[in-house]
């Protein structure tokens, strides 16, 4: 396979140097990727906002035990899009120029999430705080949901064409909202939902001292693990036996049958990544369940998650394989390969992302001296920042 991938990069003209960079940009897009799917516990918690808190007291240390995190999740989403605008243009276009809809409704939703977190405990609020933790939930609901539906068609497809310059020609009127339609799409949007709230519970089992609360984090960490791990494991299922979108030794993409499966015993360190995340997560959540006051779940299932998800978008790109086909005109699918930045753009950019472990050592801190000590009702109400 590599050869002729290698044969079908000299069709297009690329040479060695432009093909490194191309792996190396997908590989920076699926560590955003990763830890954008790990920092949706924020989604994932304000989902829970009246399942876990019962009272006005309540309700308020889990808001605001989120509001110190929900700019790391928002700030991710925005520099995912850049890093994907920045490096694979043409994927940038033909998304978010032919599926705006369903882009302009994840949009949205993280809106209503930051005017929620500002306004809230503003005072003389016309509103009410109800009103903004509808919101807040509106976005915990919509956002993993949408999003994972979205990534799904990395795997599943879209029906788009590009013309001759590179237009998009998106052919059903529903602009992205297709992917709703499509079974394999539901499985991973219900298995990023239920690990945002999986996450979650986890989460808050680190930053809050509240005897009440703890008690119903546990149950719904069983109630969310569950259906999280019956999802996931279906939508893997399918998307290994299923027929997925490559280049074949003609050059060409064109559709074939097991594509994923070959992919994952094509790349055995990718596959093996994959199985360590995997168990990393059930590890963080199993142990978490047996020992209902174990703290330390979040760091293990967070690495899992981050190593795993890693792993499926390298999946979707690598091996030659398009991580954004189209079902009604294959010649159009995009590639790591045919939808990049040129040689210098990506070359002026590398330099750019050697900040990037600077920027999660920094995150790093931050989370460390803020999850230092879990935070009770009786501290929150001495507090001078409230959300």
């Amino acid at each position: 396979m590599e050869f002729y991938l290698l044969q079908y990069c000299r069709l297009l003209q690329v040479d060695h140097t432009l093909y490194l960079l191309q792996h190396y940009w997908w590989i920076l897009i699926s560590v955003l990727a990763g830890a954008l799917v790990f920092l949706l516990f924020v989604q994932g918690g304000q989902s829970l906002l009246y399942t876990l808190g019962k009272t006005k007291e309540e309700r308020d240390l889990i808001v605001n035990t989120l509001g110190h995190k929900w700019e790391l999740t928002f700030t991710t989403l925005v520099v995912f899009g850049g890093a994907f605008f920045a490096s694979f243009p043409l994927f940038y276009s033909t998304s978010f120029g032919g599926a705006y809809v369903v882009w302009m409704l994840i949009l949205f939703c993280f809106v209503f999430q930051a005017v929620s977190f500002e306004y809230r405990s503003k005072p003389r609020n016309f509103l009410g705080a109800r009103t903004y933790e509808v919101f807040l939930m509106i976005n915990g609901f919509a956002g993993p949901l949408l999003l994972g539906a979205v990534v799904a068609t990395f795997f599943t497809g879209s029906p788009f064409r590009l013309g001759p310059n590179q237009e998009v020609e998106w052919l059903t009127p529903w602009r992205g909202l297709d992917a709703l339609f499509v079974f394999t799409n539901y499985m991973l949007a219900f298995a990023v939902f239920f690990l945002a709230r999986v996450t979650a519970c986890l989460y808050f089992r680190i930053v809050i001292d509240n005897e009440a609360i703890t008690q119903r984090i546990h149950k719904q960490l069983l109630y969310n693990a569950v259906p999280f791990v019956i999802t996931f494991l279906v939508f893997l299922g399918i998307v290994l036996t299923g027929e997925g979108y490559g280049i074949s030794t003609e050059g060409k993409i064109v559709p074939m049958a097991y594509k994923y499966w070959y992919n994952f015993i094509g790349m055995p360190v990718n596959s093996l990544i994959f199985f360590i995340g995997v168990l990393l997560v059930l590890y963080g959540i199993v142990r978490a369940l047996m020992q209902p006051y174990w703290r330390k779940g979040i760091w293990f299932e967070g690495i899992g998650v981050l190593l795993t998800v890693i792993t499926l978008f390298i999946m979707a790109g690598f091996n030659g394989t398009s991580f954004y086909p189209s079902y009604t005109d294959p010649s159009s699918s995009l590639t790591i390969y045919n939808a990049s930045s040129s040689q210098y753009t990506l070359e002026a950019m590398s330099w750019v992302s050697l900040i990037i472990p600077i920027v999660i050592f920094y995150i790093w801190y931050v989370w460390r001296n803020m999850t230092r000590r879990p935070i009770s009702a009786e501290e929150l109400e001495k507090s001078d920042t409230k959300y």
